[in-house]
């Protein structure tokens, strides 16, 4: 779709949310996608349809049901697997969100010295690479790794523009690094790290490459098996899917000598009361009943996003984000946390108004219908690395119009009227 197709009104008819009128009687800006996407009646209607029409449990029953639920959550993981590039459907795993899928990671490669050749174990002498810019989903489940295995964990620090500083990368990515694991939109900066170039550097020394991707998959368009990365996670709620549901896709050579990461129904090939064995990827990693009806409702969203293409929402996303960085650029007192030019940056703005506190400036935003984010975002040695305890965060979106970027900006100007910052 090119620029000039990209009808933002007509895409909006598709979210009954924005139908809302908030308290005052003002019309909803919806500025926190980064946080939680809204909803097309697309995929509620595709959950709603599932649950009254096809509930049953997947695998299990051998009932009409039973087998449509369970090529409803097969045809799910094809989706997907399309939606990303993925060169096998067996490589996407469903899990509950990103979280899950970077603790999953974490996790089986601490115990994968002890599982087969142990080629992937984490051990003592091992380096963990990350960086100052990551959710703390892409950090606590490392550092716990870390702990739990005597690797040692080292970090990317940042620029003062809110990028990568790579500057000692040489030094930091050696023949001791084992993980990689990077975020490749940031949540809170907004920068869209060079992560392909990084993952070639990982594999030169012999080591892993994992993306946290829950901001990039919703706003870019994506193929896993380019990024040569040896795993991706990311979230159905980002994208305008449900909660509950993410993904894990990795290399399926890789997920097949890695082990399992909780233990239960369907991810054995046979259990005796002394011993079990475990079935092939993606089985191994989907202990228990899997999230069904959000798989449903993720593979709607995957559709509706691939309906409009996902280089129309990336360019879409660019062209809000300049707007929003210009805009806000004429508020007195007000400084951005992270790149201020639009070039290699998704639509996440995080900033400071001088005098007022963050979360203050979120409720005199509310007050005008105006919904952002304030706070820590999940990333604060981020924060820390620029001085700040919080910032007040907008995040755009396919649906996000100029006119919701005005209202804010507008109420950015009542709140230093409110406030008499001067």
């Amino acid at each position: 779709m090119s620029a000039l197709a990209y009808d933002v009104d007509r895409i909006r008819k598709d979210f009954p949310i924005f139908l809302r009128r908030m308290s005052g009687d003002h019309q909803l800006a919806y500025l926190d996608s980064a946080n939680t996407s809204q909803k097309p009646q697309q995929v509620v209607d595709a959950i709603s349809s599932h649950y009254l029409e096809h509930n049953a449990n997947v695998a299990r029953a051998m009932h009409q049901l039973g087998a449509e639920a369970s090529q409803a959550y097969e045809d799910a993981r094809d989706t997907v697997a399309t939606f990303i590039a993925a060169p096998s459907r067996e490589e996407v795993v469903f899990t509950r969100n990103a979280t899950e899928a970077l603790n999953l990671v974490a996790t089986v490669l601490g115990r994968a010295g002890h599982w087969r050749d142990g080629e992937h174990g984490v051990g003592p002498g091992d380096e963990i690479l990350i960086s100052e810019m990551e959710h703390h989903s892409n950090i606590v489940p490392w550092q716990l790794l870390c702990e739990r295995t005597g690797a040692t964990l080292r970090w990317f620090g940042l620029t003062d523009e809110g990028r990568l500083d790579l500057d000692d990368v040489d030094s930091l990515i050696t023949e001791r690094t084992k993980v990689v694991a990077l975020t490749w939109v940031s949540n809170m900066l907004g920068t869209i790290n060079p992560v392909a170039d990084l993952a070639r550097r990982a594999h030169e020394v012999g080591a892993l490459m994992v993306v946290d991707a829950s901001q990039a998959v919703p706003q870019l368009p994506v193929d896993v098996a380019a990024l040569g990365a040896d795993f991706v996670a990311f979230t159905g709620h980002k994208m305008v899917g449900p909660t509950g549901i993410g993904v894990l896709w990795g290399r399926y050579e890789l997920l097949a000598e890695l082990p399992p990461f909780l233990g239960g129904g369907e991810m054995i090939e046979t259990v005796t009361m002394e011993r079990s064995t475990y079935a092939a990827p993606p089985s191994r990693f989907e202990a228990g009943t899997p999230p069904i009806a959000q798989a449903v409702g993720l593979a709607a969203a995957a559709d509706y996003l691939s309906g409009i293409g996902m280089a129309a929402v990336a360019a879409h996303e660019q062209r809000i984000t300049a707007y929003a960085l210009d805009q806000l650029g004429g508020v007195d007192g007000l400084r951005v946390v992270g790149p201020t030019e639009s070039v290699d940056r998704g639509g996440a703005i995080s900033f400071e108004l001088a005098g007022i506190h963050p979360h203050d400036v979120a409720q005199v935003l509310d007050s005008q219908g105006v919904a952002v984010r304030a706070g820590h975002h999940c990333a604060k040695p981020a924060h820390q690395r620029f001085g700040v305890q919080s910032t007040t965060r907008a995040s755009f979106y396919l649906y996000t119009t100029e006119q919701e970027v005005d209202a804010m900006v507008e109420a950015l100007d009542q709140a230093r009227h409110y406030f008499k910052v001067v």
